[in-house]
């Protein structure tokens, strides 16, 4: 799909039963789960460590597209779109069997013990190459 393209990350994911509701079809906050995969995936290609600082999700949004069901083949894709002082943002596509399901966006906020603290030029120009790799600036 060319819009997995646009992602410099990008992540296979399994729909495991437990995900599914009543409906037979992955439930709603399951969808969150599959984002987070991917943001996992982006920090590991970051190799961002610091031992007093943390990134919490302050926001979340996801758009449904289409029921995602159990054998349907996904991939979930993650970038940043932009900064905030203290904070950034992600956008994510969830394909199944080549079709976009689900679209979404967060807001993580950085934290230096505990607190919000102004993001660190390294980890915003770590963010920058990532995304430069597809051609996108930010």
């Amino acid at each position: 799909m060319e819009r997995l393209a646009e992602f410099p990350v990008a992540v296979g994911v399994s729909v495991r039963y437990r995900d599914l509701d009543t409906f037979n079809h992955v439930n709603n906050a399951v969808y969150l789960t599959y984002f987070e995969q991917a943001r996992v995936a982006y920090f590991g290609r970051l190799g961002w460590r610091s031992q007093d600082a943390d990134v919490v999700v302050a926001r979340a949004e996801v758009n449904y597209r289409k029921p995602v069901l159990l054998g349907d083949e996904l991939k979930v894709a993650c970038r940043v779109a932009g900064f905030g002082a203290k904070s950034y943002l992600m956008e994510y596509l969830l394909v199944a069997n080549g079709l976009v399901a689900a679209d979404g966006k967060t807001v993580q906020v950085f934290l230096l013990k505990g607190s919000p603290a102004t993001l660190p030029e390294e980890l915003k120009e770590k963010m920058r190459q990532i995304e430069a790799a597809v051609g996108r600036s930010i």
